[in-house]
């Protein structure tokens, strides 16, 4: 594991890859790793391939290959064709993908509290190498979708204190939803 975390010490930047037709900007580019969040059984080997000659890391989110399994086999053949590691929602896949010796990278979707409660627990019993938390920023994306749509954004999720509450404000949100009780007056 010395190499990933060298590779992402010497640049935190990791390029992902959603279709084939943006891994040649990938491999032009200083970052390291690489997430290859696409492809199919018959042409992930070529990828994988084209990303080790330029000695770039690459770890492979195993739901999104089509007609790849999501299990054992699957890992097993990753591993075989070069694969460094691999990234999945499913936590019943990190012990396995860490028996292969690769690196293992949990993917959590940070919908509300429970999701992180659940995701918090979740990491710590499986263990994962590393935890990708989506959305990584929530400010962006409603900054985003306020520039793209003309409809009140409601921003929620996740809100535990005034703060989140004037970041969300103040990025675009119309409003906030939070669970949180003490927040219900402020």
């Amino acid at each position: 594991m010395n190499r990933i975390n060298e590779s992402i010490e010497d640049n935190p930047i990791i390029a992902a890859i959603r279709n084939i037709e943006m891994l040649d900007a990938a491999l032009d580019s200083s970052a390291n790793v690489i997430f290859l969040l696409c492809g199919s059984i018959l042409n992930i080997d070529e990828q994988i391939r084209r990303i080790k000659v330029k000695g770039k890391l690459v770890c492979v989110h195993i739901e999104f290959v089509e007609g790849l399994g999501r299990d054992s086999a699957a890992i097993e053949y990753l591993k075989k064709i070069g694969v460094d590691g691999i990234i999945t929602t499913k936590p019943n896949l990190i012990k396995d993908i860490k028996s292969h010796e690769m690196i293992a990278i949990q993917r959590l979707f940070m919908l509300d509290s429970r999701s992180l409660e659940m995701g918090i627990k979740s990491v710590l019993d499986e263990k994962p190498y590393a935890v990708e938390i989506m959305p990584g920023v929530a400010s962006k994306v409603i900054k985003r979708m306020k520039k793209k749509i003309n409809i009140p954004i409601i921003a929620g999720g996740l809100i535990n204190d005034k703060e989140d509450i004037i970041d969300a404000l103040s990025c675009g949100a119309s409003a906030v939803s939070t669970s949180n009780p003490l927040l219900w007056n402020e």
